[in-house]
Order: C-alpha cells, then sequence, then structure tokens
C-alpha cells in the first residue's frame, strides 16, 4: 500500500478505553509504529500509573516517546510537536502509516493542529514565579496575572494553579500579554490526518476506570507512588492517582477513600476529555470493539 502522502492514524478517546490494545492490533496488522500521545507516559518510573504499554505490548509492536524523560525534566506540548514532528518521517520510511496513540488533548492538538509559538521560559522566570507563589500565594499571582493580562484571566480556571503559574512566566518571559501570543490558528501539515476517537456508553467507561483503578493497586500502584513521594512537587506527579495516594501518606486521606477518589476523580478527567473533543468534528468515533477492523477498513480509502 502507498498513499499519495504520508498518513497520520490518530487514536484517542476517554482515560480508560482501551486505547492502546486498539492501537496495537491495527499496528500490528499494518506493519508500522506508534508514537505516545499522554503527557504522563513521556516519563520514565510511572508505568503503573500512567497506564503505560508493558513491555509484552512493546515488544508487540515498536513504541516511541514512552519513558524516555526523567520526572525532574520540563516538557511541554511545543516540544511534543517539534520532538513528533521530527520523528514522523522516519516512521514513514518504514510504512506509510504511524499510529499517534493517547489521550492528552493538547499533545494530540500540538500535532494535528499545531500550538502557538510561546517563548522558552527562563530557569530565572520560572523559579522567580514558583518563589513568588510560595511566599506569597496563588491569589498573588492572579492579581499579576490580572494585571499583565486581563483578557486571558477574564477566560482561565484561577483555581488551577498550574496553569494561572504557566501564563504569568509566559508574561514575563515575552514582555507581552499571553493572549497576544494565542492565535488559534491551524497550520497546514504535510501529511494525510485520519482522527479516530474510541467511546462506549457513559456507565460500561466508568465500569471500565474502576476496574482499572483496582488493577492498579493490584499491580502495585501503591510501592510505586512510594518510589516517586520525595519528588511529589513536581509537575510530573501533579496526577491522578499519585495526588491522592500522597494524600495518603501525608495521613490526610485513608486508604480507602483515597482509592475512591483516585475513581472518582479518574472519571472527572473522562468527562472532561469528552468535553474537549465534542469541539472536533474530524473525529470519527468507534465503540472498542470490533474498532481495529472498522480503522483498518477506513485507511484503505486513503492507502
Amino acid at each position: 500500500m502507498t498513499p499519495r502522502t504520508p498518513t497520520l492514524l490518530v487514536i484517542t478517546g476517554p482515560t480508560g478505553v482501551g486505547k492502546t490494545a486498539v492501537a496495537i492490533e491495527v499496528a500490528r496488522q499494518i506493519g508500522c509504529d506508534i508514537v505516545n500521545a499522554d503527557s504522563r507516559q513521556v516519563y520514565r518510573d510511572l508505568p503503573i500509573g500512567t497506564a503505560a504499554p508493558t513491555a509484552a505490548e512493546r515488544a508487540l509492536v515498536p513504541h516511541h516517546l514512552v519513558g524516555f524523560l526523567p520526572l525532574e525534566a520540563q516538557y511541554s506540548a511545543a516540544q511534543y510537536e517539534s520532538d513528533v514532528l521530527a520523528l514522523l518521517p522516519q516512521l514513514w520510511q518504514r510504512a506509510p502509516v504511524a499510529v499517534l496513540c493517547g489521550g492528552s488533548m493538547l499533545y494530540v492538538d500540538a500535532v494535528c493542529r499545531g500550538i502557538d509559538e510561546l517563548p522558552t521560559i527562563s530557569t530565572e522566570v520560572r523559579e522567580a514565579v514558583r518563589d513568588k507563589l510560595a511566599r506569597e500565594g496563588l491569589d498573588a499571582l492572579v492579581d499579576e496575572l490580572r494585571t499583565l493580562d486581563p483578557d486571558y484571566c477574564a477566560t482561565l480556571d484561577l483555581h488551577n494553579t498550574r496553569r494561572v503559574a504557566h501564563a504569568v512566566e509566559i508574561c514575563r518571559q515575552a514582555g507581552v500579554p499571553y493572549s497576544s501570543l494565542r492565535t488559534g490558528q491551524a497550520k497546514q501539515r504535510p501529511f494525510n490526518i485520519v482522527k479516530v476517537g474510541l467511546n462506549m456508553a457513559r456507565e460500561e467507561l466508568f465500569d471500565r476506570i474502576n476496574r482499572r483503578v483496582d488493577a492498579m493497586i493490584a499491580a502495585g500502584l501503591e510501592q510505586e507512588a512510594q518510589r516517586v513521594y520525595a519528588l511529589r512537587h513536581l509537575n510530573a506527579l501533579n496526577t491522578v492517582g499519585y495526588k491522592e495516594l500522597f494524600a495518603m501518606m501525608d495521613g490526610t486521606m485513608s486508604r480507602q477513600v483515597a482509592i475512591e477518589r483516585i475513581k472518582k476523580n479518574t472519571r472527572v478527567y473522562a468527562k472532561k476529555q469528552l468535553t474537549w473533543y465534542r469541539r472536533d468534528p474530524l473525529i470519527e468515533w468507534q465503540h472498542p470493539s470490533g474498532a481495529a477492523q472498522a480503522i483498518i477498513r477506513r485507511l484503505q480509502q486513503v492507502l
């Protein structure tokens, strides 16, 4: 099969829906590689809590951008966009299709639509903002952002510490409002993009999520969290599953409450993902059962 132009197959959907299994089945039949599109699977030492592909799964199909960064590394959607766009031509030399699999919406958008070019945040600026947050609290950062960029401040969840701090960092680094750098214009890509979203009835999805959390606990998630507890301040660990277990280890939450909270927060995240996906009319939705063959038939239209 030789396409007119290379093809990127995106397999996305809410957490816990079964994206990895479908991606592996498709990639095996086509004979192509998989590129990770999960913003936490890029880090090492978190295989259970991030549901990273197992060694057995990675032996079936080559996976890229999985577990290649230390937890301390700063990594952005812009860096991810650059890394993937540099990698794809190498993969297309071996097969006409590459699979992008994951549910991190910003990462998928970065590759498919591109993201606005933003300044690289210097260590000095990042540490200064972090220091202000530690000394004066979130309200002080919100007040600064309201002064530097009132337009963006009006649209932001002002309780989201990470996003408020990031916006202040960009304003300080660029010397202009963050909102002035956000064009929202999609970039043209020199390859075909086929987007497939996996979904199922809400009750079925939530049951899968609950059972997956139980499986993670049985597989050693608590021990994994304990190993990285000393690094809990890092952004890589500001993640459902670890935050709740860190609270348990701090003594502010019981074990049973922590586990139930992981399930609840994972379900909430899945709903947020689905809300985001509704904005994209190009996503073709499939139930995971039988999705692989439906995707193969869809690819035949562009190959």
